[in-house]
């Protein structure tokens, strides 16, 4: 009976084994790449237009020093920034997208719909959590033809 029992657990974990290792086979070969960017937000005021500037990426095409550009104002009664973003890495280089942050935890979902310059055809979902000296984005990216 205790052989049966080990005989199973094995099986059992041996599937499982396969199962996560399919799994991280599959995402990463769907032409996703991780994305970890930093942000420093000390200048941005809540105002629409107001900015946030990347101090850590891990892509060329979004060097440090690149802005964040939040269209709309954070004062929204159920304590949610919801705007439109442009991400500006310089020399027109620029991507659009939105993102969504809950101001009481700081907790945001980013998601970049297409761009231009090195940034077109750039794709991303990003989740967003503060930091103790930044704020840090971290999700997955790709660059898709944009029907050029």
């Amino acid at each position: 009976m205790k052989t049966i029992r080990i005989q199973i657990l094995f099986t059992l974990v041996l599937v499982l084994g396969l199962i996560a290792l399919t799994a991280t086979s599959v995402s990463a070969s769907d032409g996703t790449k991780r994305l970890h960017i930093r942000k420093d937000c000390a200048q941005y005021t809540g105002l629409a237009g107001s900015s946030c500037t990347i101090i850590q990426s891990n892509i060329s095409a979004i060097p440090v020093g690149s802005k964040v550009f939040y269209d709309q104002a954070a004062n929204n009664p159920e304590g949610l920034l919801d705007s439109n973003i442009v991400l500006d890495a310089g020399n027109g280089n620029r991507a659009v997208g939105r993102c969504t942050l809950d101001l009481a935890t700081g907790l945001a979902l980013c998601l970049f719909f297409d761009g231009t310059g090195e940034l077109a055809g750039f794709h991303a979902r990003i989740n967003g959590t503060p930091g103790s000296d930044s704020y840090h984005w971290d999700g997955r990216y790709d660059f898709t033809e944009t029907g050029r």
